[in-house]
């Protein structure tokens, strides 16, 4: 069975379907206040260090490059990320995020690498 794993902007509202909703940004989204943001957990460890995010600077053109270099990122701390696979095991799971580009962001690459690992033997 292949888990439900979505991926919001923080500035969309919730809905019953988002199952389980986990922020995945290293830093809090501008513009949210804390008691406002509806989410079940913040992993902040899961956002890409600041090595990464501020060579990366949301420049369409080094989207492989970043998720090569967050991809191996991930892969030196499984801690953060296995439980994410768990959850997705009992419920939906929605990966929150703030950048503006909905395809080239942390919760996008983040998504593909979860559903990977799903099926990795």
């Amino acid at each position: 069975m292949t888990p439900k794993i979505e991926i919001k902007r923080v500035y969309e509202s919730p809905v019953p379907e988002d199952g389980r909703r986990v922020l995945v940004e290293r830093l809090w989204p501008r513009g949210v206040r804390k008691d406002t943001l509806k989410l079940d957990m913040w992993v902040r460890e899961l956002g890409a260090s600041d090595a990464l995010r501020r060579w990366y600077g949301h420049d369409p053109e080094r989207w492989p490059e970043f998720r090569r270099r967050y991809r191996a990122e991930l892969l030196g701390h499984p801690e953060h990320w296995r439980p994410l696979v768990e959850l997705a095991r009992e419920d939906s799971l929605t990966l929150l995020f703030s950048a503006r580009d909905p395809l080239r962001n942390n919760a996008f690459a983040l998504r593909e690498f979860l559903l990977e690992s799903w099926t990795a033997p």
